[in-house]
């Protein structure tokens, strides 16, 4: 049985950082890239950040560049995204994602998605 656990999220003011970590359970996890979504009140999900299997590619939002990394762990089956200079337009739940795909560029396939957790940015 595949499990994605969230962790790390949390209520911070503008400008602080948090760490967001991921750990995976029942999946072979360097078949899978793994990403980061947040899904705001009112709006769709939206890809934050992924990374590909052996972490060697990264891809990012443009609105979290220079201020997010997402990182992975493949003897720990754990992906982290550490979250820089939050803003509030940064409020929303984070999911981690795995798609069981050969490459960051490949067609998306067998996906599995945490529960999410809430990361609210605000004085």
């Amino acid at each position: 049985q595949v499990q994605l656990v969230e962790s790390g999220g949390g209520l911070v003011q503008p400008g602080e950082s948090l760490r967001l970590s991921c750990a995976a359970s029942g999946v072979t996890f360097s078949s899978y890239v793994m990403s980061w979504y947040r899904q705001a009140p009112g709006k769709e999900r939206e890809l934050v950040a992924a990374i590909s299997n052996l972490g060697s590619q990264t891809n990012y939002a443009e609105s979290v560049k220079g201020r997010f990394t997402i990182s992975r762990d493949n003897r720990k089956k754990t992906v982290s995204l550490q979250m820089n200079s939050l803003k509030p337009e940064d409020t929303a739940v984070y999911f981690c994602n795995a798609d069981l795909r050969p490459g960051i560029s490949s067609p998306s396939g067998r996906a599995y998605w945490g529960q999410g957790t809430q990361v609210t940015v605000s004085s």
